[in-house]
């Protein structure tokens, strides 16, 4: 077990982060998506599986919440926090339409959807995407490397430098933070 060796790999995807011009002008983008989004009293909805339902709802928590200080809350929401839909539709429908049922019911023109997959290729994310598309949407994919499926279907995609879940993981909710406090700091200026 080499401890050192997955702190420096951790470390060096966020150095490659850092190089990337274009990743640091898509975290940007997003941003400033998200600030429009909220001064036109528009909402952010989040998705993903697993470690990215996590990162989804940690996010929404320091949009919805507060970030750095307090402040009016702003609309965001991780769409998977209601256990009870989830199954239903997953046992109604089935689990790949879980999401982009909720977009339907939850989402309007100008909002955004930030999509959460390491693979960027988790189908219920990729419909979410698509529906949210469809609907005028403004959406965001935070993947790994490849980009996957996601790729081609959001108008944002934030491909972290790596092919490795736990450093993608990391990456994101780095990134997240990094959009939350550009978020905050332009909306309620101290």
């Amino acid at each position: 077990m080499n401890i050192k060796a997955i702190i420096e790999e951790s470390i060096n995807t966020k150095i490659r982060i850092l190089e990337n011009e274009p990743l640091l002008s898509s975290i940007k983008k997003t941003a400033l998506l998200c600030i429009d989004t909220f001064k036109n009293d528009g909402k952010v909805l989040l998705c993903g599986n697993g470690g990215s339902a996590a990162d989804a709802q940690h996010i929404a928590a320091e949009l919805s919440g507060r970030f750095y200080y307090d402040r009016e809350p702003l609309f965001a929401e991780a769409l998977h926090v209601n256990t009870s839909y989830i199954t239903a539709v997953a046992n109604d429908y089935s689990f790949e339409d879980v999401y982009s049922r909720m977009i339907k019911a939850a989402g309007k023109k100008g909002d955004v959807l930030i999509g959460i997959s390491t693979s960027g290729n988790s189908e219920n994310v990729v419909r979410a995407v698509k529906q949210a598309s469809k609907m005028g949407m403004i959406t965001i994919a935070f993947t790994g490397e490849s980009g996957g499926k996601l790729a081609n279907h959001s108008e944002v995609c934030i491909k972290v430098p790596s092919n490795n879940t736990a450093r993608i993981q990391e990456a994101h909710i780095l990134i997240g933070h990094i959009i939350c406090e550009l978020v905050e700091k332009e909306l309620f200026p101290r």
